[in-house]
């Protein structure tokens, strides 16, 4: 290695130590601003509408009433791997892949060609007819679940898939009742809404048979990390909220829109026992913590030593193609012989081509280990950042699925929602895109593309250190 490279490399290895434990400025108060790691990747010229003329095309046709992050909004115009670019060619690192949805990389190479390939090919038919495409991921999809999970039918979009779900759940017991978690979400449709338990999520529209239990929150729930005693409530839900009997539970591994909280130890398998006595069905939707996002397990309710009965899954499993799915076993499928159930788009041929590419690239490229070694390492560095900034309330999740609650005093746990939106828009000036979340919004999440770094993480951690430290 040249002397000179070497000489950067101890500069840099010695401003990561640095960093997160002195300010950033020498005795003539020039400060050492965290420099994002190099990537060997130039841009394409834009030649496009600027961000205010997209910004109010959009106010006028699409009147989505979701707002975009940040004062001036980013024009996003370029991606690869773990980084995107704005229109004037400015490299950002994305922690947040797309609402955990990016999984192995923006623009990933396989999946690119996977998906080129197959729109050449045939773009879609319809499952009504054969191809390949459809039946290769199927199988593949099938090979990575536990038990007797071997049954998929593809939809659209998560919220599709928890839809269908809750369908065959209640038609399959026969029961109607289903139980899911206070800050929960899973989705936007009717049923999906009922499950979701956050008040902003939902519209005054009928919304029956739901019933929404104790959040077993490690960090601000009244049982702390006893997961047994939240799993009560869920008993108590059935004898006076029900008949006796319930169609099923539905709960995600670690909720992503509410926080990035993980459920507390011990509650799922009580939950399991409970629901199964009531006669209804488990359902773990995987769509934020699926495909090796944890690390630690390829699906969320593996860390849990339970086996689902009906397992959903969307996000991460096409890297940003609109691709969902619903697996479940042979026995619990055939209640969808009573009716003709169809989807038009359940199954394209181009969806489900990047969908076998994003399981064969998370296999070639280690991905899910990668998740574990680097999220692990990350989530360790916000811990140490924690005990330098009293704002930082809990530091939590696993692997690439990670929250940062922020409080303005640790001992009352009081949400810091402005300082949060301060931090994330700081972040992003200094090239850091994380996402917002939790139910008072004071979370920062983060959910990069699997492919993150070591590197990626100390810029993350030392822009995140740098902002808190000019609070």
């Amino acid at each position: 290695m040249h002397p000179r490279q070497l000489i950067w490399d101890k500069i840099r290895r010695w401003q990561r130590c640095v960093f997160s434990t002195i300010a950033k400025s020498n005795e003539d108060s020039v400060n050492f601003l965290p420099k994002i790691p190099h990537f060997n990747h130039t841009p394409a010229p834009y030649n496009g509408p600027s961000s205010s003329d997209l910004l109010k095309r959009r106010n006028q046709y699409l009147p989505t009433f979701v707002g975009t992050y940040y004062t001036h909004p980013l024009n996003l115009v370029e991606g690869k791997m773990q980084y995107v670019y704005d229109e004037n060619g400015r490299r950002y690192l994305d922690a947040f892949g797309g609402i955990a949805t990016v999984s192995c990389g923006h623009c990933h190479p396989d999946v690119v060609e996977a998906i080129v390939n197959q729109s050449r090919l045939l773009q879609h038919t319809t499952v009504l007819y054969l191809n390949h495409a459809v039946v290769d991921f199927a199988e593949a999809l099938a090979a990575k679940m536990p038990g007797e999970l071997k049954v998929v039918f593809f939809t659209n979009s998560g919220t599709e898939a928890n839809e269908l779900a809750l369908m065959m759940a209640r038609l399959y017991t026969g029961y109607h009742d289903i139980i899911s978690i206070r800050n929960g979400y899973h989705g936007n449709a009717t049923s999906t809404m009922g499950a979701t338990a956050q008040f902003f999520h939902k519209f005054n529209v009928v919304q029956t048979g739901i019933h929404h239990v104790l959040n077993p929150d490690p960090y601000r729930g009244v049982f702390g990390l006893d997961g047994t005693k939240y799993a009560n409530d869920v008993q108590d839900i059935i004898n006076y909220g029900t008949f006796g009997h319930v169609a099923g539970f539905v709960a995600e591994a670690i909720q992503g829109v509410g926080g990035v909280i993980e459920l507390a130890p011990g509650y799922l398998p009580a939950v399991y026992n409970i629901i199964k006595k009531a006669g209804g069905l488990f359902i773990a939707d995987e769509v934020q913590s699926g495909f090796g996002r944890t690390g630690s397990h390829f699906w969320g309710f593996e860390a849990h030593g339970i086996v689902p009965d009906i397992v959903t899954m969307a996000k991460g499993i096409g890297n940003g193609a609109p691709i969902g799915a619903v697996v479940t076993t042979p026995e619990i499928a055939k209640v969808l012989k009573h009716a003709y159930y169809f989807s038009t788009f359940g199954g394209n041929p181009v969806c489900t081509a990047a969908g076998l590419a994003v399981l064969n690239v998370i296999e070639k490229d280690k991905l899910q280990k990668n998740a574990h070694v680097v999220g692990s390492y990350l989530k360790d560095r916000l811990n140490s950042l924690m005990e330098k900034h009293e704002i930082i309330g809990d530091v939590r999740g696993r692997g690439m699925l990670l929250g940062v609650e922020l409080v303005k005093d640790r001992k009352l746990k009081t949400p810091a929602k402005d300082e949060n939106l301060h931090i994330l828009e700081q972040m992003k000036d200094m090239g850091v895109l994380v996402g917002k979340g939790g139910f008072y919004g004071n979370v920062l999440r983060i959910t990069p593309p699997l492919c993150f770094t070591k590197e990626d993480a100390d810029f993350l951690v030392d822009v995140m250190d740098y902002t808190m430290s000019k609070m």
